[in-house]
């Protein structure tokens, strides 16, 4: 185990020596972690990350807290405002015809998926990823305007939709009989606990951190510490309290964010660390899901991957923003950049866990092949695209391009490095003005 540690360590420290070299050949972290899982994991016995299964999901509710509680603080709801109807049309609507319409295909094409299990697959690959398009995401031939709606939307969709997919699987579960009748609706009450606890928590840090500091009494330099801290928090007292830790984190953020400003030096810290245990999640995908996953891959899987990153996506964003004043062409791009990536992974890594082996089988690859194809597609078409989209769109004079790279930062570690704003920027929820 010694040696597999050493091996990790040093294949993140010399990512991080050539990470901003990689940016020239389009080479993100996902995809360069997952490459490397599959090649010295399977491929030559390198890797041996065969963890037990309490690290592997210790490693994914972290992840996801994470995750959850900085993209929901590091929103500015003043910035929000200019794109507030398109951010409403994208969340409210297009997100749950995304949901609705993954169901309804994975009940018609996977086997063995109906009901719960059709329900946790549209919900599980609903939320998208803005880091695995992270070369379009600091493009600034992209306007951006386009590159804010994606950034905001991506920082939310997660938070939005775990409360679904915490209910599928508490459902599917139910259906197993490896819980009582009852899960949903002790779901359901763990989730209303989860939200109401994780609003008075977060509101009450902001207003305290918030308040310590403009008295002298908080050293900012620890401020990140403390709220690295007060993420997991809101997560491991929601739990003991009987809520659902992860919307707790995200509603605590939310709240946090509202509270106190969150800027972006005291989520930093958060940030990196989140960025850190996600890089590991991406190895363990490459290097321990995808190949057990490969050996129960069907051929309605890979068409089931091809059909949410295009039809399963792409119809409920034309259908939402039909009527938002966005052309044809600023559309399909929007919905094209929705990267399936690393809320689907912890979401298919809690599936294993909370899931018995004949329930788990079913939906595990068609959410495996959805994000590998995503990992892929988006990062071959990242650059073309965004180059080609932004010269139509300045050609009709959209813009101006907006911010460089640096002042519109996403999910650190995404597209060889960790990108963070100086000045206006607010990280992958926190949209930089125009």
């Amino acid at each position: 185990m010694d040696g597999t540690l050493s091996l990790v360590l040093l294949l993140l420290f010399l990512w991080c020596l050539c990470s901003r070299r990689m940016e020239r050949f389009e080479l993100t972290a996902p995809a360069a972690f997952v490459l490397l899982g599959l090649l010295l994991g399977e491929g030559t016995g390198v890797l041996d990350l065969a963890l037990p299964h309490e690290t592997v999901k210790t490693l994914a509710e972290i992840t996801l807290v994470w995750v959850l509680f900085t993209d929901a603080a590091r929103l500015s709801f003043r910035a929000l405002r200019p794109e507030l109807g398109i951010y409403v049309r994208l969340l409210a609507i297009g997100l749950p015809l995304c949901v609705g319409l993954g169901a309804l295909l994975a009940a018609a094409l996977l086997p063995g998926v109906s009901g719960w299990s059709a329900l946790y697959v549209g919900a599980a690959l609903a939320p998208t990823d803005a880091a695995l398009g992270a070369t379009m995401m600091v493009n600034p031939v992209v306007p951006a305007k386009i590159r804010r709606v994606i950034n905001v939307e991506s920082g939310l969709n997660d938070g939005i939709v775990t409360p679904l997919v915490v209910l599928a699987l508490a459902g599917v579960s139910a259906a197993e009989h490896t819980a009582g009748p009852d899960a949903t609706g002790q779901a359901l009450v763990q989730l209303a606990i989860g939200t109401a606890y994780g609003a008075v928590i977060g509101l009450a840090a902001g207003w305290l951190l918030r308040t310590t500091l403009r008295n002298g009494w908080a050293a900012e330099d620890f401020a990140g510490a403390g709220v690295l801290a007060l993420s997991l928090l809101g997560y491991t007292s929601a739990l003991a309290i009987g809520g659902n830790g992860f919307v707790a984190a995200f509603v605590a953020g939310l709240a946090f964010g509202t509270a106190h400003g969150a800027p972006p030096r005291v989520l930093l810290y958060v940030e990196q660390s989140g960025a850190l245990l996600s890089v590991l999640v991406w190895l363990v995908f490459g290097a321990v899901l995808l190949p057990e996953v490969f050996a129960h891959v069907t051929w309605q899987a890979v068409v089931y991957a091809v059909l949410s990153l295009t039809v399963i996506r792409m119809v409920p964003v034309a259908l939402c923003l039909a009527g938002s004043g966005l052309d044809a062409r600023t559309v399909g791009f929007i919905g094209w950049f929705g990267p399936r990536g690393l809320a689907s992974i912890i979401f298919g890594l809690l599936a294993v866990e909370e899931l018995t082996p004949a329930g788990a089988r079913p939906v595990l690859p068609a959410i495996a092949c959805t994000v590998l194809l995503s990992v892929l597609a988006h990062g071959l078409t990242s650059a073309p695209l965004a180059n080609r989209y932004g010269r139509a769109a300045a050609a009709k004079g959209i813009g101006p391009a907006g911010p460089a790279a640096e002042e519109l930062p996403v999910r650190g570690m995404a597209a060889g490095g960790l990108h963070h704003g100086h000045g206006r920027g607010h990280g992958r929820g926190g949209p930089a003005p125009s």
